[in-house]
């Protein structure tokens, strides 16, 4: 990567800051990965027990979360949700993926649900873009327990294809670097490549111990802390780019509506 296009990157902000550092050029892409939880807020570790039935039954805070949420995605180019619901009891039979693409007015969305426990829940991941994919697939990623999922999509942009991966890893290490590995072998091929995803882990061991070490991913020279999003502390999730891509900002965004902070990155192609 050219010493010149080093990313300027930002550990923490607000939209309004990350938008006013944004390039005025159609050249870049805006990027968001947001774990959101199905929307439910949660204000501290508190929330876990007294919202807990939030996670099976429906709420009326919920149609709020859901707005809340999408004037977060509107400026954004390309976005990837994590612990959406494709529409169940607990969210009023709404999926939620494409309630979020019309209320953020995105044209194309795409949904992989990961753990169908029928009418009453339904985990899934999201895509929405403002310009169609030439490609999407769906994998499961491997593990003891089902549930886990890996979306790839194929963009071209501007003169160049871009390969999009979109994911939710599982907690334990052992089971995340058997995840990863699945990953790298999918998209090792890739020229120009972003991950983007709740990936459970902090980017030191993802990109100097993981399987992800085998990939041209540009290292964060900052930490971006994402959890928990009310004392943000640890970086979980995350948007990783490949060499031939010029990353210049990323940052979590203060915007505490999840249990995790949402991740907001800008991309262009090197010259």
């Amino acid at each position: 990567m050219r010493s010149d296009a080093l990313p300027a990157t930002v550990s923490h902000c607000s939209l309004d800051d990350f938008l006013a550092a944004s390039a005025a050029s159609h050249a870049s892409l805006k990027l968001l990965t947001f774990n959101m939880q199905v929307g439910i807020h949660t204000r501290g570790y508190h929330d876990y027990l007294l919202k807990s039935w939030q996670h099976l039954l429906p709420s009326r805070q919920r149609k709020h979360a859901l707005a809340n949420i999408a004037d977060l995605l509107k400026p954004f180019d390309l976005v990837a949700l994590q612990e959406a619901d494709a529409g169940s009891w607990r969210s009023r039979h709404e999926n939620q993926v494409e309630c979020l693409a019309q209320l953020a007015d995105f044209p194309y969305w795409y949904q992989q649900v990961n753990r169908n426990l029928g009418a009453l829940a339904q985990h899934s991941n999201g895509l929405l873009c403002r310009a169609p994919l030439q490609t999407v697939e769906k994998h499961a990623l491997p593990g003891l327990l089902p549930g886990r999922g890996l979306m790839l999509a194929t963009l071209q942009w501007p003169q160049a294809k871009v390969t999009v991966a979109v994911t939710h890893l599982a907690l334990g290490k052992r089971t995340q670097f058997g995840q990863l590995d699945y990953l790298v072998s999918q998209v090792k091929d890739a020229e120009h490549l972003i991950i983007m995803g709740d990936l459970n882990q902090e980017a030191e061991v993802l990109l100097q111990h993981s399987p992800l070490k085998r990939l041209n991913l540009q290292r964060l020279p900052d930490k971006c802390p994402t959890f928990p999003s009310w004392r943000p502390q640890r970086g979980l999730d995350h948007i990783l780019v490949s060499d031939g891509l010029w990353l210049r900002q990323v940052a979590s965004i203060h915007h505490p509506q999840s249990d995790h902070l949402p991740v907001a990155a800008e991309v262009a192609l090197l010259p």
